[in-house]
């Protein structure tokens, strides 16, 4: 078991605790959920997981409850439902089952609810067991890809993808993440596969038999499997990398050796690390994420294999999410910033440590370009611009999904660290937070009040009513951050892209002066900053992007994913056609909405050529796609006005 288990002390009171979660059906606020034991067999010929999920739940209900209202989704079949009464014990055979009524009943788009009606109520406080016996197809969490979807184009791949809402498509739950558990996990597979879990026991039971198990509690977002052709390698002293075959020396080879010295920063800045191990799942390439943050094994996008390191640090990001996220939590997803704005602090802070603060200014300058860039586009008072996003009922939260969380978010806990003053006392306030409400869910106000607790002088000084910088004001206004911080110690790096942009972008080109500025040395975030310039004042003079890429090989043959993105935006804002392929090619290789709809985006806003390549080019790719890529790609790509 890992260490650093669940608080022993009295929690403090939470504002979270009458927190409403309106994407969730389920009668969450009845019954604490205890454990959930999966128990699931993969038939790969019928695309089905099949089996059991027992919950072993308590009743929390002071008048007791007659009903148990779970998270489910129509793709998932519940055939038979039963009651086991009292807690199971150690190696006690589990008690007699009793049936129980079930029905479905509507909810919204993503999901529905799977009402189980008791014999008799269940008294306040009793503990008892609910097993489920279910089987669920192709839906959207559960994605079941064909041999040539992989990167080995032999075997079918399956994985599973919770956040936000997805995984009551993968079993019942209570599908919120206000609510935290320990599960465990049997799965059989067939033979030649291999099963993986987000969980810190790993055991093979015989041949075709996996068993997982998560001793720290979880969100049910945080639950993920991935079955298919695996094998793994050791990087590091508490980590090791999956891949199928054909890209495990790539991915052992870009990251041996590097995981730690990561690992090692964020448990320095922010506390101990207490989930065991920290592995790395290379998905195949349809993965529609960068990484998702699962614990213990992250699933992350084979677009970091650029052959060179020069990606590995964005696993920082996901590590980072293990103490802010993973362990302290956004209790509903309307509080999705706590989760990413605190975690791109985060990594940022061990980027400053690791690589400098000029390095980290310039990553953190392309991550403001990238909200400049949402915000234009979405318009600065959409109300989706706020920290706090009131999520109606019925709304997908996926579908608030932006750019603000992050780095508006990380705006935010710059300032609360700029009220500091002093960054090793915020470094203390960090880990001090992390403590605090580490296995539990939060709202803003558990974080703000906890803050002003922390730093007695500045509550003195109503530091959260100062005019213009007003705490209610960064949640609940939409628009661009009051407080932007200062990245001037990234002006070493930046100035010569900028300078270098400047010199692409006139009619007649100083080839002199050009030639003179090195980029054989910049690293990936200085020749972005320099594609964003690039990007910034394209169109450019006609025939300067043939030139610009005749120039640097290195950018536009680019195999970094980063850079890839950018050539192919600039290509088709120039209208650059020679390069149209290169965009196909990129698009046809992965499938990660970050870059994919950008693409689509600039396809669409481009010349007629440019359209016809993007319906081409969706309609060769949506097989492969994420359920969720497809519908945002089709909402790009339907006529205004539909």
């Amino acid at each position: 078991m890992a260490s650093g288990g669940p608080r022993s002390r009295a929690p403090r009171a939470l504002h979270s605790a009458r927190a409403v979660d309106v994407a969730s059906a389920s009668s969450f606020r009845d019954f604490e959920m205890l454990h959930v034991h999966l128990d699931l067999r993969a038939d790969f010929g019928s695309r089905t997981l099949s089996g059991t999920a027992a919950l072993d739940l308590r009743c929390l209900a002071p008048a007791g409850a007659a009903e148990l209202r779970l998270d489910s989704h129509p793709s998932l079949e519940v055939t038979a439902a039963a009651l086991r009464r009292g807690p199971p014990g150690p190696g006690e055979p589990p008690g007699p089952e009793e049936p129980v009524r079930f029905h479905t009943r509507p909810f919204a788009r993503y999901g529905c609810a799977l009402c189980l009606s008791f014999p008799e109520p269940r008294p306040a406080g009793e503990r008892f067991q609910v097993l489920l016996t279910y089987r669920v197809g192709t839906g959207p969490a559960v994605c079941w890809l064909a041999p040539e979807q992989t990167a080995g184009k032999e075997k079918p791949f399956v994985y599973t993808q919770g956040q936000a809402v997805l995984n009551r498509a993968f079993f019942p739950c209570f599908d919120t993440p206000a609510v935290k558990y320990t599960y465990s996990a049997l799965i059989e597979v067939p033979d030649g596969f291999t099963a993986v879990m987000s969980a810190d026991t790993w055991e093979k039971r015989g041949p075709n038999t996996f068993f997982f198990q998560m001793c720290q509690p979880i969100p049910s977002y945080l639950v993920a499997l991935a079955i298919g052709d695996l094998v793994s390698a050791e990087v590091g002293p508490r980590s090791r990398v999956w891949a199928e075959p054909c890209l495990i020396g790539a991915a052992k080879e870009e990251y041996d050796g590097v995981i730690e010295e990561f690992l090692a920063t964020g448990e320095k800045l922010f506390g101990p690390y207490v989930w065991g191990r920290y592995d790395l799942l290379f998905m195949p390439p349809s993965f529609p994420f960068g990484g998702m943050e699962n614990p213990c094994l992250t699933f992350v996008t084979p677009c970091l294999l650029a052959g060179d390191r020069s990606l590995a640090d964005v696993i920082i990001h996901e590590i980072s999410h293990s103490w802010f996220g993973n362990l302290v939590t956004n209790a509903n997803w309307g509080e999705f910033w706590l989760n990413e704005g605190f975690t791109m602090y985060a990594q940022r802070r061990i980027s400053t440590v690791l690589f400098g603060a000029a390095y980290t200014c310039l990553e953190a300058a392309t991550g403001r370009a990238l909200l400049r860039q949402h915000m234009d586009i979405a318009g600065e008072e959409n109300p989706l611009n706020r920290l706090r996003v009131v999520i109606e009922p019925g709304v997908d939260p996926d579908d608030t999904y932006n750019e603000t969380p992050y780095e508006k978010g990380f705006c935010f806990v710059s300032y609360l660290a700029h009220l500091v003053g002093d960054r090793d006392q915020f470094d203390k306030f960090l880990k001090a937070y992390v403590d605090e409400f580490k296995f539990q869910s939060i709202l803003a106000e558990d974080l703000l009040e906890f803050y002003l607790e922390r730093f007695p002088e500045l509550k003195a000084r109503h530091v959260d009513a100062i005019p213009g910088f007003e705490f209610d004001r960064w949640l609940n206004t939409p628009g661009w951050p009051p407080y932007l911080p200062d990245l001037s110690p990234g002006d070493a790096l930046m100035k010569p892209a900028e300078e270098l942009a400047q010199l692409w972008a006139t009619e007649e080109l100083d080839k002199k002066a050009i030639e003179a500025v090195a980029i054989s040395t910049w690293k990936t975030y200085q020749l972005v900053y320099f594609l964003d310039k690039i990007l910034q004042k394209s169109p450019l003079p006609p025939g300067n992007v043939k030139k610009l890429g005749d120039t640097y090989p290195t950018i536009s043959q680019a195999r970094n994913a980063e850079l890839r993105l950018r050539w192919g935006q600039i290509v088709l804002k120039n209208d650059h056609q020679e390069d149209f392929w290169k965009v196909r090619d990129f698009l046809q290789s992965q499938g990660k909405q970050k870059y994919t709809l950008p693409l689509y985006h600039a396809m669409m806003a481009g010349s007629e050529a440019a359209r016809t390549l993007a319906q081409e080019t969706f309609a060769a790719t949506a097989p492969q796609l994420h359920s969720n890529v497809v519908h945002y790609v089709q909402q790009v790509l339907a006529p205004k006005g539909t």
